[in-house]
Order: C-alpha cells, then sequence, then structure tokens
C-alpha cells in the first residue's frame, strides 16, 4: 500500500463526503492548526511522568479527532457523521480544571512558560489551542460550528494552562511569574 495519493499536487485536498476544497480554505486552516495541537499533545504524552497527565491528554486527543472530524464536515452534512464528541467532554475538563485549580497550582499571576518539558509543551499547546479557536471562529462566519465543539476548544486552553502549572510543580521545578494583570510589578521568581 503507498502512503501517497497524488491526489493534493495541484493544491486540492478532500474533506467527509468527497468533495475537495483548496488546502488554503479555512476548513483545512482550521483543522490544521487543531492537528499541530494534538502533535503537541503527543509530545507531552511522551516525556510526563505524571498518570494522570498521561490519561487526561490521551482523552484530549481522542477528542481532537473527532472534532477534526467534524470541523471536515460541512453544517449541512454533519447529521450524516456518526464521529460526536461525548456530552460531557466539556464538564468533564472542568472537573479537572476545578481539581488542578483547588489543589493551589494556579494563581492569577501570568507566567513566562518554561518549568520544565512537559510543562512548556503544554504552554505551547495552549497557545497553539488560542489560535486554533480562532480559526473556528473565522471559519464560524462561513459554515456554522457547532456549539459544542467551540465550548471544548476554549475550555481547553485554560485546561492546558492549568496542566502546565501542575507539571511544573510536580517535577519540582518553579514558573516564572510575570505580574497579576494591572499590577505593573514586572518579572519576579516564585
Amino acid at each position: 500500500m503507498k502512503i501517497y495519493t497524488k491526489t493534493g499536487d495541484r493544491g486540492t485536498t478532500g474533506i467527509r463526503g468527497g468533495e475537495r476544497v483548496s488546502k488554503t480554505d479555512q476548513r483545512i486552516e482550521a483543522n490544521g492548526t487543531i492537528d499541530e495541537l494534538n502533535s503537541i499533545l503527543g509530545i507531552v504524552r511522551a516525556i510526563s511522568c505524571d498518570k494522570m497527565t498521561q490519561e487526561v491528554v490521551a482523552e484530549i486527543q481522542t477528542n481532537l479527532m473527532i472534532i477534526m472530524s467534524r470541523v471536515a464536515t460541512r453544517s449541512e452534512n454533519r447529521a450524516d457523521n456518526p464521529r460526536i464528541l461525548p456530552e460531557n467532554a466539556v464538564t468533564k475538563m472542568e472537573v479537572v480544571l476545578d481539581d488542578i485549580t483547588s489543589a493551589g497550582y494556579v494563581t492569577q499571576d501570568f507566567i513566562l512558560p518554561g518549568g520544565n518539558p512537559a510543562g512548556a509543551f503544554l504552554h505551547q499547546a495552549r497557545s497553539v489551542c488560542r489560535r486554533a479557536e480562532r480559526e473556528l471562529w473565522r471559519l464560524d462566519e462561513q459554515d456554522p460550528v457547532e456549539q459544542m465543539v467551540m465550548s471544548y476548544v476554549n475550555r481547553l486552553s485554560d485546561l492546558l494552562f492549568a496542566m502546565a502549572r501542575r507539571e511544573t510543580s510536580l517535577s519540582g521545578g518553579t514558573d516564572v511569574d510575570w505580574e497579576r494583570f494591572g499590577s505593573g510589578k514586572g518579572v519576579r521568581s516564585k
């Protein structure tokens, strides 16, 4: 079996339903960013020594694959797409986020990304997640994106921030706080 098809050599790619669109189509931009996010999360899962992080990230990666399938489907064809996010996908993330926050890993300070390798990659994933969200909103202006997808990606960036703080703390590392919003305190080590 060959992995290449040559069908994209002229600048188009297939979406769910068999239609071909330009590789610069907003749907492809959004999915490309989600794919990039998923790849970064694969690095996190590979290097983190924390079982909870590995399990949560694996579930997120599975949900991102479902989201990519949904995004690759035009709104008028979504009823034919059997891949659906679990109804509790957003609330499950909120529970993990609340647990991390209540354990004291998150403050109101802005953080200079770093800490430890897994934490640094989680910060990178967070920033790519924010870009994915912007790409999805651009797509939504052309073809409505499901609200569940929008909520999931929005909440995911918050969770990735909290997980980065937790990873750094668990490894014995320290985050470098920048300042509380509007405090004017400047950079300081914690």
